[in-house]
C-alpha cells in the first residue's frame, strides 16, 4: 500500500492543528477572560463539532463554502480554484474537527491559572496584551500543549467530515483515513494493516504525551 496518504495527512494535519491552535486558543481566551451575552451559546457552537454528526458538519460546510455561497464565489475569485474537493477544503474540514478540542483543553488550562499573578502583572505595569503573552499564556504552556497534541491527532485521522468536503482524490485529498476505507472496502485488509497500526501507534503516543503533560502541570 502506498503511504503517500500518510504523508498528505501529516501534511494537513499540521496546517489544520496551526489553524485551529491559533483560532482555538483566541477563542478560549475570549470564554475565559470576558461575560458577554451569548458566551454559552459560542462555547455550544465551538464544541458542537464533537458531538454533531461528521456528515452533518459536512453539509454545512459544503453549503457555506461550495462555489454557490459568497464566500466559496470569492474564495475562487481570488485564488482561482474552489475549496470544497481541494487540498485547501482538506485542511479546513481537519481544522473544524480539531478545534473543539483545543478550545476545551486550552480553555481548562487557562482557567486553571492563578488570576492574581496576572493581576500583579498589571499592577506592575504590564498592559492588557503583556501580561497575556508574559504570565497567563506561558503559566497555560502545559494544557494548551496537550490540547495541540489532542487536536493534532484528531486532525490527522479525520475521516468524516474530509470526506465530505474534500471527497477522495488521489495525491490531493486521499488521507489516511479514506485510503484505509477503500482498502477495507476492496477486501485488501493487509494494505490497510500497516496505515492502521501507524495512525493507532500516533494516537496512543499523543494521549500518553498528554497524560504526562496533565500531570506535570498538577504537580507544578
Amino acid at each position: 500500500m502506498s503511504w503517500a496518504p500518510f504523508w498528505l495527512s501529516l501534511q494537513i494535519a499540521v496546517m489544520a492543528t496551526l489553524i485551529a491552535g491559533v483560532v482555538g486558543v483566541a477563542l478560549a481566551t475570549l470564554l475565559v477572560s470576558r461575560r458577554f451575552p451569548g458566551r454559552d451559546l459560542l462555547g455550544a457552537l465551538v464544541t458542537a463539532p464533537m458531538v454533531v454528526p461528521p456528515t452533518v458538519l459536512g453539509y454545512y460546510l459544503l453549503v457555506a463554502l461550495g462555489h454557490r455561497s459568497w464566500l466559496g464565489q470569492t474564495w475562487e475569485s481570488i485564488f482561482g480554484s474552489p475549496i470544497v474537493f481541494t487540498r485547501t477544503g482538506a485542511v479546513i474540514a481537519a481544522s473544524v474537527g480539531a478545534l473543539p478540542l483545543v478550545v476545551q483543553g486550552a480553555r481548562a488550562a487557562l482557567d486553571a491559572v492563578d488570576p492574581t499573578l496576572v493581576a500583579t502583572a498589571r499592577t506592575l505595569g504590564a498592559t492588557r496584551t503583556r501580561a497575556y503573552f508574559t504570565v497567563w499564556l506561558p503559566l497555560a504552556r502545559g494544557g494548551v500543549a496537550a490540547a495541540l497534541m489532542l487536536g493534532f491527532a484528531r486532525s490527522l485521522g479525520d475521516f468524516g467530515l474530509t470526506y465530505m468536503v474534500a471527497g477522495d482524490l488521489e495525491g490531493d485529498t486521499r488521507t489516511a483515513s479514506i485510503a484505509i476505507y477503500n482498502a477495507v472496502n476492496a477486501d485488501r485488509y493487509d494494505d490497510a494493516l500497516g496505515m492502521v497500526l501507524l495512525l493507532t501507534a500516533i494516537g496512543l503516543f499523543a494521549l500518553y504525551g498528554v497524560a504526562k503533560l496533565v500531570r506535570r502541570e498538577r504537580a507544578a
